[in-house]
């Protein structure tokens, strides 16, 4: 249908309104909508009886227009009621411009999407298969099947909701999706299973809580579309990083879209109550609208020109740091604005506690070369909100120079890519791998120390969304993405993973039981390390995705987490649980400043000393050997050099670690101690509960091949 064939049917009172707050707001009596477009000519607002209308029910021009914002106030207009705009300008993809008043778009500040994207061509601003491409100009009206907003109403009763804060040193992230976490959960109500009330629901809570987690860590949970390769192939985008609204909880995760917001709330009040925290997986890095060929769904068909950072040698095309296609123009006020927005929004109105940042590197480029000194992390370090709660950065992207891990401002934490990879390579066997391997085991000072961070600015993290599981780390040698449709080309081909000696699942007992053996070594590596620890829902219960690396397209119980457990699956439960006790136990496992490798107070004790098999310290020669798979160090229980909440000094065990990554086992001879002081064995991950578990000092261990071993120093006083 023609714009100008519309006939208003309903009259419907308009008033100049205001340019501020942008988005539809609802005052109580009436309701403000307005809409930034610096190059668009024309604005219509267009609203519909329902999601099920097949066009809107009328449509009228914002006639008021202050400092690039349309605008109007609407008296007689309430919560509820669904929209959209048609944004009327010059369609010239090659001057970088995309308007197409036949398609209906989205409003970037929408709180509620009010219905879903399934597809079809009229969504495309161009028409498809027309030989000149994009260049080519649809007159299609996608009135029937454009996403649309809903007017929203934001009252609910927060109660005495208060966030956690927990301690950054204190803080243990746990990964997950909203939807994959609880969606075969046999004790969440099936009505409540892969919900925001799923995930608040009480077994969802006390599993959290058994763990011992902190934080958890949403992956993206802003409304999202499936990009139409994904649509072609009847698959979607299950991970959820492809954004289409950065305000709008996506409404897959709720009842109906309208409760999308209260449900998201009531997670969130729900877990604060539990004490823990929530941290959303965010993405302003690019939009659901891809490349040049993609559809215009919101920010292309408002004002491409100022959204995006398009190639300044070819305005039809985007700048791509990401691999999605396209980019957000973060040189563009109006943009960090959105964001800016967005992330407060967030937190006051929704309560959240923080973010971490996808391919936070692309958010940095001022022009080609990532500045951390950029806008975007001014703008968030003289905000007085947003700089009080967690910002984690996924320190990279696909752009040259996009690889920043440490590099990231002060205020900020990181995604320790150099820890998994490091980790990774010293339990698979790899030479060379020890002098690295202790750096990130103390917290990655290399990285973070001489920019005044500490050591919790580095994420530590075996696995994550992206890439093997943990058990899949153990249990296979090659990605296996062939339900991708892709020829497992997709996921990448460095995972420095072993199959431990069969590729997928085995009934071999040996295999089996030495793939237990090295998930156990990555669990207690990463609750022996400095820094703050982060799991990968489900791998604290032996998920699988049965080799496939990059789930994102698998909405399916191959992503799921699965909740009946084997024997060993339990087992394996147990053995994290335990380790989580630990590492909440031992004060020296959080650190807020790093070790100084120095005598503590003038003694001859060090806060940290590394050893060879021998006993004896380590020598350069031993750093540097490529055949060394084996060092243990001494970290003194006196060598915290903090004070707790009352001022007291903290004093905590003296641990001594010895870890052997070869497949033979090493003797192992303990530092010695005056007095014959007695080291009383912790943790042994062969397994080994018959053992001896008392040594005194200079005496050997049999530290058996791929295995980690932590002894406690007795005090004089405790009986050994």
């Amino acid at each position: 249908m023609n714009p100008s064939q519309l006939k208003e049917t309903v009259k419907v009172r308009v008033w100049p309104g205001k340019p501020y707050p942008l988005g539809a707001t609802w005052d109580g009596a009436g309701v403000n909508f307005a809409l930034f477009s610096d190059h668009a000519e024309k604005v219509e607002l267009c609203l519909f009886d329902s999601p099920e209308a097949l066009s809107e029910s009328v449509r009228i021009p914002l006639q008021e227009r202050t400092n690039m914002v349309f605008h109007g106030y609407f008296p007689d207009l309430r919560p509820g009621q669904y929209y959209g705009y048609r944004v009327h300008g010059p369609y010239h993809p090659k001057k970088g411009h995309r308007f197409n008043p036949h398609k209906i778009v989205l409003d970037p500040y929408a709180k509620v999407v009010g219905r879903h994207i399934n597809g079809g061509n009229e969504l495309f601003g161009y028409t498809i298969g027309d030989p000149k491409e994009d260049l080519s100009f649809d007159k299609r009206d996608n009135a029937a099947t454009a996403p649309l907003a809903v007017v929203m109403e934001t009252a609910f009763t927060w109660g005495n909701d208060r966030p956690p804060k927990t301690p950054w040193h204190k803080t243990l992230i746990y990964e997950l999706h909203v939807k994959g976490f609880t969606k075969l959960h046999p004790l969440v109500p099936e009505k409540l299973r892969g919900t925001f009330a799923g995930l608040a629901s009480d077994p969802a809570v006390k599993h959290l809580k058994e763990l011992g987690i902190t934080a958890v860590e949403l992956m993206p949970i802003h409304h999202h579309a499936t990009e139409p390769h994904l649509m072609r192939k009847g698959l979607t985008n299950y991970w959820g990083y492809n954004t289409l609204s950065y305000f709008a909880p996506d409404a897959r995760y709720a009842s109906s879209p309208t409760a999308s917001v209260k449900e998201f709330m009531m997670m969130v009040r729900n877990l604060h109550e539990a004490g823990i925290e929530v941290i959303l997986d965010v993405v302003y890095n690019h939009t659901a609208e891809g490349d040049h060929l993609g559809p215009t769904l919101s920010f292309r068909g408002i004002d491409n020109l100022s959204y995006y950072r398009l190639c300044p040698e070819d305005l039809r095309c985007y700048e791509d740091f990401t691999g999605c296609g396209n980019t957000l123009n973060m040189r563009h006020p109006r943009v960090v604005q959105l964001i800016m927005d967005s992330l407060r929004y967030w937190v006051t109105e929704m309560h959240v506690d923080g973010f971490r940042f996808d391919l936070a590197s692309t958010l940095a480029r001022e022009l080609y070369e990532v500045d951390k000194l950029s806008t975007f992390f001014d703008t968030i370090q003289q905000d007085p909100i947003l700089s009080q709660v967690k910002l984690i950065a996924e320190p990279w992207d696909l752009g040259e120079g996009g690889y920043q891990v440490g590099n990231f401002p002060v205020g900020w934490a990181e995604w320790n890519g150099k820890y998994r990879d490091t980790v990774r390579r010293f339990w698979k066997g790899d030479g060379g791998a020890v002098a690295e391997f202790a750096t990130r085991l103390c917290g990655s000072s290399d990285l973070y120390e001489k920019s005044g961070r500490r050591p919790h600015a580095s994420i530590n993290f075996i696995t994550c969304h992206d890439g093997f599981t943990l058990h899949d780390l153990v249990s296979y040698s090659q990605k296996h993405n062939e339900a991708n449709g892709e020829q497992n080309k997709d996921g990448t081909d460095l995972n420095m993973n072993w199959n431990c000696g069969a590729e997928g699942p085995t009934n071999d007992p040996a295999i089996q039981t030495l793939r237990d053996q090295q998930k156990r070594n990555f669990i207690a590596t990463l609750f022996l390390s400095q820094g703050v620890p982060m799991l990968s829902h489900g791998d604290e219960m032996g998920r699988t995705q049965r080799g496939n690396n990059n789930g994102y397209c698998q909405d399916n119980e191959l992503t799921w987490v699965r909740w009946n457990l084997s024997e060993r699956e339990k087992a394996f439960l147990e053995f994290v649980k335990g380790m989580i006790q630990f590492w909440n136990d031992q004060p020296i496992f959080h650190r807020r400043d790093f070790f100084q490798g120095s005598a503590i107070r003038g003694g001859d004790v060090k806060d940290l000393s590394w050893f060879e098999p021998s006993g004896k310290e380590m020598t350069d020669e031993a750093w540097n050997a490529s055949f060394v798979r084996c060092l243990g160090v001494r970290i003194s229980g006196e060598g915290i050099q903090e004070v707790d909440e009352k001022g007291e000094r903290i004093v905590g065990d003296t641990l001594f670690l010895m870890m052997n990554a070869h497949h033979e086992p090493v003797p192992f001879t303990l530092p010695p101690k005056e007095d014959d002081q007695k080291w009383e064995r912790l943790l042994d991950t062969a397994g080994l509960e018959g053992e001896t578990k008392m040594l005194s000092g200079g005496e050997t261990y049999n530290l058996r091949g791929r295995s980690l071993v932590a002894f406690r120093l007795l005090e004089e006083s405790e009986p050994s």
